[in-house]
């Protein structure tokens, strides 16, 4: 009722339009002012079913009881008593085309009806009985009004076959919106489950990921303690191996995870104020060698025109750039690779545009658009010469809108080189204040809490190249042991553990009196998204690292954690 009251709501305009309209054509063509009585009688019900369904809009559960539910039932049946009457003095009138006039508005008010009251069998007929009757009464007003006219008993056939056609017409606009909401439940249900499939999706690569991180971890501590401690240099060249491997994994690693959370919605990017000569200028020079190595020629242009300090994204900044002069050293086997530099100023900040341009094998015309789909080389050549995921610039395209710039590439055919050109949106900063020299962090009290003993052994060789001698522990309730008889300057907190959990460690570690009730609790995970951190940090925790372990992003992290203790009002 609601729904059907709400559909005839939205008619109510058209409906008194049409009536004013109807009472305008009469006056004047036929000269019947008394129809001017009949649009206000038609005026006043339809206003008074206006009134009814505001009412039962403000407050339907009182108001679907009582005359009121009563009311608003019988008014599409009223409304259309009195609008068909009109047709009745026209089927009657001496005037030529007035009977026409009059199977036209019945005809008409059908239609209207039945459109509009469709989604309510029971208000579509009270409002089709009347309009019904006045056709049927028609053929006896015709035949009174024009008693010598043969043609009047043919009115009987027409007015059967337009009640016949209107019915049909309900029908099968009755059985297009069946389909249409049907179609509409299907599509429901399957976004539903392409909703699921995504959410499954992402908790598997994010399960997948925390288990290959741990071994991928241990192979980069131990190759760099391997390379550092051995005299040999055969063995060095070895050691070298296995972290370049290890890197490569750590990379595909994390193309994967940028790609289901890109997928997903949950990538976010941030605006910090960062150095953007500097960070340019170190990321080329991390690539000068491999540049040297094939015997090409980097150069650059238009650096000096940069602005200096910039807010945004640095390190998703890099992470395009490298991917964008990976691929262009990849697929250049002579000459040299052009990078340009740019700044355009727009409002209060600045458009960087960055040219890669390589003299390389180019790019056929009809492979550009496959460009940047997901896990698809343009070759199968592609394949097995450089491998790769198929996904570095996809994710590298889709960070540059969320930096609000784009990716676009152009290659004249094979042979000629590729011109990728990134822009990014940046806002004008000041510099920062300068940061006080860190103490060293040598001799530290660090507790390492991890449930798997190779990841507990990877970050014990990290920390002991810092100087810092590790106390470890396999579970969060072993570490709760640890935290209550002695006091550790720093705790490295694995979130995702059987039995107790990081989080709920912490929770308890700053519940509880004790000697670490204030340390610092940095959390230690490989899922690094802004909404595990949030978890992390509503738990307590103060500063977060991502598996495998970036030993100077964990340096970074105690130094920060250790020269600024975190200020506590309340336990967590």
């Amino acid at each position: 009722m609601i729904h059907a009251a709400a559909a005839r709501r939205g008619n109510v305009y058209l409906r008194l339009t049409a009536t004013i309209s109807i009472a305008v054509i009469l006056h004047v063509f036929i000269g019947m002012k008394w129809v001017w009585a009949w649009a206000a009688v038609y005026t006043v019900a339809q206003l008074f079913e206006l009134w009814l369904f505001r009412k039962l809009k403000a407050a339907p559960e009182r108001f679907l009881t009582g005359w009121r539910a009563w009311s608003l039932a019988i008014m599409p049946a009223i409304t259309s008593i009195i609008f068909g009457a009109l047709a009745l003095p026209l089927f009657a009138s001496h005037q030529r085309f007035a009977p026409t006039l009059g199977g036209m508005l019945l005809a008409g008010a059908l239609l209207n009806v039945i459109v509009v009251n469709v989604s309510l069998r029971s208000a579509t007929l009270a409002a089709a009985i009347p309009h019904v009757v006045y056709l049927l009464i028609a053929p006896f007003i015709g035949r009174a009004a024009n008693p010598d006219a043969p043609l009047a008993n043919a009115l009987w056939f027409g007015v059967l076959l337009l009640i016949v056609s209107v019915t049909v017409a309900a029908r099968t606009l009755e059985a297009a919106l069946k389909a249409e909401e049907a179609a509409k439940a299907e599509a429901e249900r399957r976004r539903h489950e392409a909703e699921e499939a995504v959410a499954a999706k992402s908790a598997f690569v994010a399960m997948i990921s925390h288990e290959l991180r741990t071994p991928i971890s241990a192979i980069l501590a131990g190759a760099a303690r391997l390379h550092s401690e051995v005299p040999e240099a055969s063995a060095k060249v070895h050691a070298q191996l296995i972290a370049d491997a290890g890197g490569m994994m750590r990379t595909l690693l994390n193309d994967l995870l940028d790609f289901s959370r890109l997928e997903a919605g949950r990538m976010a990017v941030e605006r910090a104020p960062y150095d953007l000569r500097q960070a340019l200028a170190d990321t080329l020079r991390l690539w000068r060698p491999e540049v040297q190595k094939k015997g090409l020629r980097l150069r650059i242009e238009g650096a000096a025109g940069l602005p200096r300090w910039v807010a945004g994204d640095s390190l998703r900044l890099r992470q395009v750039l490298n991917n964008l002069l990976s691929n262009a050293i990849k697929f250049t086997e002579r000459g040299e690779i052009v990078v340009t530099l740019a700044a355009h100023r727009q409002g209060e900040g600045w458009t960087l545009e960055i040219g890669v341009v390589d003299t390389g094998r180019g790019i056929e015309p009809e492979a550009l658009p496959r460009l940047f789909t997901p896990f698809d080389q343009l070759t199968a050549e592609v394949v097995r010469r450089h491998g790769g995921s198929g996904l570095g610039l996809v994710i590298s395209r889709e960070l540059a809108r969320l930096m609000g710039g784009d990716i676009t590439v152009a290659s004249e055919g094979l042979g000629r080189g590729a011109r990728l050109r990134l822009t990014v949106r940046v806002d004008e900063t000041q510099a920062p204040p300068v940061a006080a020299s860190a103490a060293s962090i040598a001799g530290t009290r660090v507790l390492v809490v991890d449930d798997h003993v190779v990841n507990r052994r990877a970050v014990e060789l990290v920390l002991q190249t810092f100087g810092v001698t590790p106390v470890l522990a396999e579970s969060g309730e072993r570490a709760l042991e640890l935290l209550g008889a002695g006091a550790f300057d720093v705790v490295l907190m694995d979130v995702y553990m059987p039995g107790l959990g990081g989080r709920e460690t912490t929770r308890i570690l700053r519940g509880e009196p004790g000697p670490n009730r204030d340390a610092p609790v940095i959390a230690v995970t490989a899922s690094s998204t802004p909404k595990d951190w949030d978890a992390c940090r509503a738990a307590g925790m103060d500063a977060h690292v991502a598996k495998p372990i970036d030993p100077a992003q964990l340096h970074a992290a105690l130094v920060d954690v250790l020269s600024n203790p975190p200020a506590r009002t309340a336990a967590a």
